[in-house]
């Protein structure tokens, strides 16, 4: 059964207001495209979840999208801080729930894995511990050693940008694989965005690659380009240009709102965006071809 839709469709009947959302990718495949529509339809009071929250909760946070937001490592990722996320954690206009990377994809697991808690191994940051109450420790069992356990993360919905997908939402991921697996396992709903969409024998002819399997997808888009500033290996490189711009934009409130109406408001979608990117970035952000070497999967 096909699950293809819009973007648009995707998102106006899988975000809801107030709903825990979780745009996975670590550095790699970040769904710039689904948070600029969830900005464009104006969702509100949303729980934003992140390993990393990167340049798209900066400015879903910018746009007031967010109450709250669920994180590891709150940065630009190779600039800085991430400006807007900070001052409204600084004050108090948004929640914050800090975690190590090792606690947030721990979460995740427990999620996945239908269980109350996961145990995890101690790590230095233990300030974490002091000043978030979801760490807590008990007694293994087996050893009486006290160990670290986190909740479950179950989001309402994820959203996935892969390489490739086919019509009923099989999915395949090449590059870094971040946290994408665990997170669609966990989530109530999931909607992925590719950059193609194949027919279901070319995700068969290499099945090894199919992180996702369709059976637990609700809607697949076609999204072209749709990670960019982020990357998406064998398409399109990273544009470290932009994340530099944007720690500029950044310092200023006003110029975070001009930008958010001339790149996202204004904007009917990301063909439109990418299409206002031009030429000259297209060119930029082009990557040589590097096939990997084809493995004989036998004919059985």
């Amino acid at each position: 059964m096909t699950k293809l839709c819009t973007l648009s469709e995707a998102i106006a009947q899988g975000v809801h207001d107030g709903d825990c959302v979780y745009a996975a990718g670590f550095t790699h495949l970040i769904p710039f495209a689904a948070g600029h529509e969830i900005i464009r339809q104006g969702r509100k009071n949303l729980v934003l979840a992140r390993a990393t929250p990167d340049l798209i909760y900066d400015q879903m946070v910018a746009a007031g999208c967010a109450a709250k937001v669920i994180y590891s490592y709150m940065g630009n990722p190779g600039v800085g801080s991430l400006r807007i996320v900070r001052a409204a954690l600084e004050s108090g206009s948004v929640a914050g729930e800090e975690y190590s990377h090792f606690g947030m994809i721990t979460r995740l697991q427990a999620g996945a894995a239908g269980l109350p808690f996961m145990p995890m191994n101690q790590t230095a940051a233990t300030d974490l511990e002091r000043n978030n109450p979801n760490y807590r420790r008990v007694t293994d069992p087996y050893t009486g050693v006290e160990v670290v356990v986190v909740p479950p993360l179950i989001p309402d919905v994820a959203i996935i940008h892969v390489q490739r997908c086919d019509a009923e939402g099989n999915a395949q991921i090449w590059g870094i694989v971040g946290e994408q697996k665990e997170v669609a396992f966990a989530a109530r709903h999931v909607i992925i965005t590719a950059e193609e969409i194949v027919d279901a024998d070319v995700i068969r002819s290499d099945p090894n690659r199919t992180l996702i399997p369709g059976f637990i997808v609700d809607a697949v888009c076609h999204v072209p380009h749709c990670a960019h500033p982020s990357y998406t290996q064998g398409y399109y490189d990273r544009d470290n240009v932009f994340y530099l711009e944007w720690d500029k934009i950044s310092e200023s409130p006003e110029a975070v709102q001009q930008w958010l109406q001339e790149w996202v408001y204004g904007l009917k979608d990301h063909t439109e965006y990418w299409q206002k990117l031009g030429a000259e970035t297209h060119r930029r952000l082009q990557v040589p071809e590097q096939l990997a070497a084809p493995v004989n999967y036998g004919a059985y």
